[in-house]
């Protein structure tokens, strides 16, 4: 087991990479605890949880609403939830959010602590204090800043994901690697296969090593006033793309990186052969670099992104792989390029169909 540690302004987080679900109850209270989990982590572990009340949520982004929100507090007062209770999040990204939130809001704040279950949620939606939930399909408009006391990467429970749940980590690890480090970069394009097929020693690297970029990112920045946008690469257009059509987080954020490249190269920023290499780093892994979009409605999602300041955006570029920077660009620049885009200039990721090849 690795740890990691994050400083918050409301206390620190202790990230545990290789830690396991079976040893939960060293970093809980021995009672007033409360487990939050969903359906599909349930029916695979519940035999490993703590004999403490748990709450059941539904599985799918559907869920991830104020009225999940409203059913979770109902139930904490049922268990008559008070101050001193701690409560734990067992699952992916979504119960970690709402568990984060929920906790962050009840009673104006108890002490809370996560199991994180899938990849994207070792890599990053558990780590780093963001929790929240979205708001008439936009993602994570309602939320808050706040570390959870601990977060335990338990590599065992990602041997029953599916292969998507599998990719949508992928395509968070690729981010990591593009904004700030190109040796791990370089060793996910050499061990790709491995790390599909989740060979020990290679997940571990690759978890611990998202782990670290993200946790000193926000040490520096902890509330996104400046460095911790970067951890936004191919999210812009990702999350109007993840909204406007249907698709998975990972493969959104896959064509939303290839897009991004797209403008950095066309900026003057970033080499064509590095925004190469990120194009058949994600084809090989098995990620979408284009899809199937309708051009108003991106447009349109776009322009409710919650980064946008005016009639500009904070955008994440690349001056080279391992290398990101953050710019405000003109929201009609943006939209420029998805014409262009749509139009199928040449050297231009294509909204217009889905490609996995």
């Amino acid at each position: 087991m690795k740890t990691l540690e994050i400083h918050g302004s409301k206390g620190d987080s202790f990230i545990h990479v290789g830690e396991t679900l079976g040893n939960l109850g060293k970093y809980t209270p021995s009672k007033n605890v409360v487990l939050i989990t969903d359906t599909n982590v349930k029916q695979y572990y519940e035999n490993q949880f703590p004999p403490h009340p748990l709450i059941t949520l539904q599985t799918g982004e559907d869920i991830k609403t104020l009225d999940t929100v409203r059913a979770v507090y109902e139930k904490l007062l049922e268990f008559e939830a008070d101050r001193s209770t701690f409560i734990v999040g067992i699952g992916g990204g979504i119960v970690c959010d709402i568990a984060g939130f929920v906790a962050s809001t009840y009673l104006r704040g108890v002490r809370f602590g996560f199991v994180s279950s899938t990849l994207l949620s070792q890599v990053d939606a558990s780590v780093g204090g963001k929790n929240g939930v979205n708001f008439k399909g936009y993602k994570n408009i309602i939320g808050v800043f706040n570390q959870p006391e601990f977060v335990i990467c338990d590599l065992n429970l990602l041997k029953t994901l599916p292969k998507k749940e599998i990719l949508n980590g992928m395509a968070e690890i690729v981010k990591h690697g593009a904004i700030a480090d190109a040796s791990l970069f370089a060793y996910l394009e050499k061990h790709s296969q491995k790390a599909l097929d989740l060979h020990p020693e290679v997940i571990e690297k690759l978890v611990y090593d998202s782990v670290v970029i993200k946790s000193a990112i926000v040490n520096q920045d902890e509330l996104e006033k400046g460095a911790r946008r970067k951890l936004n690469f191919g999210h812009t257009f990702g999350h109007a793309f993840e909204k406007t059509t249907g698709v998975s987080h990972g493969e959104a954020v896959s064509v939303g990186m290839i897009t991004a490249s797209a403008v950095s190269v066309k900026r003057g920023h970033l080499s064509a052969d590095d925004a190469e290499r990120i194009k058949t780093l994600l084809r090989e892994i098995g990620l979408p670099v284009s899809i199937h979009a309708e051009e108003k409605r991106v447009i349109d999602a776009l322009k409710k992104d919650k980064k946008r300041t005016g009639d500009r955006i904070y955008f994440v570029l690349l001056n080279e792989i391992g290398n990101a920077f953050v710019d405000q660009i003109p929201i009609k620049e943006l939209e420029i390029e998805i014409h262009t885009i749509f139009k199928g200039e040449p050297d231009r990721p294509d909204f217009r169909r889905m490609d996995t090849s």
